[in-house]
């Protein structure tokens, strides 16, 4: 079974492409972790896909300036649109943190952005703290894997293989912490000014 499943997770993470035109969204969420992930974020919300953008995990040390000088993104558009996140260190904190900034801001949409081998974990993740939100999955693909191209990649079967472990180890989490979840919404729900 774990392998039959293995070969499910690989081929349908191989099969994901990048949306060519998403629908708008409130706003946009990036995780932080893989290649291109924060530039493919700041040019959807560039382009209009969103009003604001969440970059989740970033480095302590790094500043806004530090990513949108690596973004070459505008400095206006950084000020005035673009928040980022410390806290997160796994996938677990940039849901828990990316819940908090949308609460905050009221969003009813958002556009998740992360490398197509770690969208169903985040989108896992995401839905436990988001709940009913509107969430369009925005698949960064760095590499081709269709065709079972990942069978002669050793990197990317290594990738893939931690990937699909890290999935079992969500779903099975979300049957035993499915009701500390609800509680912890419901305080950061409370604690958020009227």
């Amino acid at each position: 079974m774990l392998g039959a499943g293995f070969l499910l997770f690989a081929t349908h993470v191989g099969n994901l492409e990048t949306p060519a035109d998403p629908s708008p969204a409130d706003a946009i969420i990036v995780l932080t972790g893989g290649s291109a992930r924060v530039e493919t974020g700041v040019e959807l919300l560039k382009a209009g896909k969103g009003q604001r953008l969440l970059i989740s995990g970033v480095n302590p040390m790094a500043r806004v300036e530090d990513l949108r000088r690596a973004t070459g993104g505008d400095r206006e558009l950084f000020a005035c649109c673009v928040d980022i996140d410390h806290a997160a260190l796994d996938t677990i904190g940039n849901a828990e943190e990316s819940a908090r900034w949308v609460t905050e801001h009221a969003f009813a949409s958002v556009i998740l952005v992360t490398n197509n081998y770690h969208m169903p974990r985040s989108l896992m993740e995401m839905r436990r703290y988001l709940g009913e939100l509107n969430l369009q999955p925005y698949p960064v693909v760095t590499g081709r894997l269709n065709g079972a191209e990942w069978l002669r990649q050793p990197t990317a079967l290594r990738v893939l293989f931690t990937e699909y472990l890290k999935l079992i180890g969500s779903f099975a989490r979300g049957f035993v912490s499915a009701g500390a979840i609800r509680a912890h919404l419901a305080t950061i729900s409370d604690a958020m000014p009227e």
